[in-house]
């Protein structure tokens, strides 16, 4: 396959040959399981944004698998450094619970391991005096490790700060936080001490100059600062484990904060030295055109949680928020992914040796320019930072429509919210890519106008 060439080619999805996987699949899967339709055949050819499935379909993937391939597929930007290493069994080792390397000398090892994505870790997050970091399996354990450490940090601070519409994980602790569709975490327990928060996403301001009615602003204070006991509220701030953050909601529908909510989140945390946990396992390493989706904004994170693009999961904070007592934190097998290590540290390498910061921030600008031009009025909006890139339809029922006309042509998106589409094209996509990805979208949006039925 040739990159600078390729172009979807698609006919009935999913065909004859991925209908038996699916079936195949859900025969042992556990019922509530939500998997798409298209299957991935991992022997055809792949490269980028471009896949091949079980039926021979060629596809232009703008999802990223999520976020987690962050370049795509077969990528030569991370397996050209893959190849050649003479590697032995097993390469699922014991996380934490024990050392390995390649050779006499860190600083001189053939290939990358799990201290050498810390210390990378570390570099793209000095900028908040961050040190340390706790490798886990996933986003939900990174997470979940940053509540700990926080509440280890602030004993016997006994509540939690989250916000409206946000997703953190689908482990009990992180349930406990996420705040969106109630399929999530209905008849589920939770940890106590949660305060929910309105999150402010709306961009416009009334006549009077005063932010829009998002619920987050209360005339001159707002929502977060009128719970605290000093501002008349019934929470000491002392007594706040942490508030957490998506500095970009993901699952919750691609909500960008507006200025002034986050400017009064930075505000409150540091005028009552609120540990802040910022949630990046969606925003971070590289989507938005900066490192961390934080580095857009001015709050000053305490702990950062990422993952997909990592392929492991990291807490990363400094050393004075992490418990000192040995086996505070542990997991047998957490971070303990030899090929993952490698892939994030060679992830994060490529997006400075190829300058990806500055191509996400080019193409995402080129992209929100061809979506906004000329768009229906059934648009409601376009937005997006770097390549992390929402449109967002009148109706939940066009939206549907249009995934659905998109997959129809060859091109792979994905619902978030309750009438968004997101879109997440490859770090280094080309002009080529996002003009043929955009088009394609574009005429699923025309199509989608005419079939969907819309209430």
């Amino acid at each position: 396959m040739d990159r600078d060439t390729a172009e979807p080619d698609a006919g009935e999805l999913p065909g004859p040959n991925a209908q038996r996987w699916v079936d195949f699949h859900q025969e042992y899967s556990a019922p509530s399981e939500y998997s798409h339709e298209f299957v991935w055949d991992v022997t055809r050819e792949a490269d980028g944004p471009f896949v091949t499935d079980v039926d021979g379909n060629v596809l232009l993937d703008f999802t990223c698998h999520i976020g987690a391939a962050p370049l795509g597929y077969n990528n030569e930007k991370i397996t050209s450094k893959l190849r050649e290493f003479d590697l032995v069994e097993p390469m699922k080792i014991a996380g934490q619970d024990m050392y390995f390397g390649a050779g006499s000398d860190p600083a001189e090892a053939e290939f990358p391991g799990s201290s050498h994505l810390m210390e990378r870790l570390v570099n793209v997050s000095s900028q908040y005096g961050m040190d340390t970091v706790f490798l886990s399996n996933s986003g939900a354990e990174a997470v979940e490790n940053a509540m700990k450490i926080a509440h280890d940090h602030r004993a016997p601070a006994k509540y939690g700060v989250a916000f409206a519409g946000s997703f953190h994980g689908r482990t009990l602790g992180t349930l406990s936080i996420t705040k969106s569709k109630s399929v999530y975490t209905r008849h589920y327990p939770e940890i106590g001490g949660i305060e929910t928060i309105p999150f402010c996403d709306c961009r416009a301001r009334d006549s009077s100059g005063d932010p829009c009615d998002c619920g987050f602003f209360t005339g001159s204070s707002s929502r977060l600062r009128g719970t605290l006991s000093p501002e008349g509220g019934h929470i000491d701030p002392d007594e706040i484990a942490f508030l957490i953050l998506e500095p970009i909601q993901g699952v919750g529908g691609y909500r960008f904060p507006s200025e002034g909510f986050v400017q009064e989140v930075a505000d409150v945390t540091d005028e009552y030295d609120i540990p802040l946990v910022v949630d990046e396992i969606q925003s971070g390493v590289g989507r938005t055109g900066e490192i961390w989706a934080s580095d857009h904004y001015p709050i000053e994170p305490d702990v950062i949680a990422s993952a997909k693009a990592l392929r492991v999961g990291a807490t990363i904070s400094r050393s004075e928020v992490f418990p000192s007592e040995k086996n505070r934190l542990g997991s047998t097998f957490g971070g303990g992914d030899l090929l993952g290590s490698m892939m994030g540290a060679f992830t994060l390498e490529a997006i400075e040796e190829h300058d990806l910061l500055d191509n996400a921030t080019r193409r995402g600008e080129q992209a929100k320019e061809l979506l906004r031009d000329g768009a229906p009025s059934h648009v409601e909006d376009v937005r997006g930072t770097g390549l992390m890139l929402a449109v967002e339809f009148d109706t939940p029922e066009r939206r549907t429509a249009v995934v659905q006309e998109a997959l129809r042509r060859g091109l792979l998106t994905l619902g978030c919210g309750k009438k968004t589409v997101r879109l997440l094209p490859p770090l280094d996509s080309t002009e080529r890519e996002i003009e043929l990805g955009v088009s394609i979208f574009r005429e699923a949006i025309e199509a989608a106008g005419t079939t969907a039925k819309v209430a």
